[in-house]
């Protein structure tokens, strides 16, 4: 058995683990503040600030004011077992992200899902996050998508076989406000199903092809008779005169 990687490359590993590929842009902050987060390097280092986090927070605010957004895309290699992982700004120390931001609800987590699967793709498949669109205006928030994964396996007609897994989702948003003391975030909390889902590509036999040909002809010829008799029954009334009646005294 082998699983693949972001590029469909062949990679090694057992299979207690799954192949999480992802490509997730984020848009720019669009409530960003050019004026109120405007600060001075004296301003900076009088925060105690070491040098790695004043330049941290100036690239980040640079970002900010030309409207940058943030692409994420990768592969994961995850356990088999019920997790989560997630898209934040919890890396940052608190009040490295409070100098950049300016508090929790003018982080904008606004995104584009392009892709989001759980080990290789196979003939037919749909991902349902795939091409998820997700825009906030004026409010901010913490998306959940929480994701049943369903282990498949895809059996080409060369009897080769795919493990991989299918997924449903259910999605959930929490509005932030001034009060919370959490910060937004996006994230993707997956479990497992006890059941496996089996695929098998077959090729259909000629005596099936000749089965529906003589179903397809035969509905022909039973739809073209009742025309038929229609037609003549119809042309029959119109060219009919009614006859005259004798009265005998």
């Amino acid at each position: 058995m082998f699983r693949l990687s972001f590029e469909g490359d062949k990679v090694g590993g057992n299979s207690d683990s799954i192949i999480v590929s992802m490509r997730v842009p984020f848009s720019p902050s669009i409530y960003y503040d050019k004026g109120h987060h405007e600060d001075s390097d004296e301003k900076l280092h009088a925060f105690g600030f070491d040098q790695a986090s004043e330049n941290l927070i100036k690239k980040v605010k640079q970002a900010l004011e030309n409207g940058e957004g943030c692409r994420v895309y990768g592969v994961l290699d995850v356990q088999r077992v019920a997790g989560n992982f997630h898209i934040s700004v919890h890396g940052l120390n608190i009040y490295v992200a409070q100098t950049i931001f300016g508090g929790a609800t003018h982080v904008n987590v606004s995104h584009t899902i392009h892709d989001l699967s759980f080990g290789p793709k196979y003939p037919g498949i749909h991902n349902p996050l795939d091409g998820t669109v997700r825009m906030l205006h004026d409010t901010s928030g913490t998306f959940k998508y929480y994701i049943k994964i369903v282990p498949t396996e895809y059996r080409y007609i060369s009897k080769e076989v795919l493990p991989t897994n299918q997924f449903s989702v259910t999605e959930y948003f929490s509005p932030m406000n001034e009060f919370d003391r959490t910060w937004p975030a996006v994230y993707f909390l997956y479990d497992l199903s006890p059941i496996t889902v089996t695929i098998k590509e077959e090729r259909r036999s000629f005596l099936h092809f000749i089965t529906r040909l003589c179903a397809v002809l035969g509905g022909t010829f039973a739809l073209t008779g009742m025309l038929d008799r229609w037609m003549y029954r119809l042309l029959e009334v119109l060219t009919n005169k009614p006859k005259a009646r004798s009265v005998l005294r």
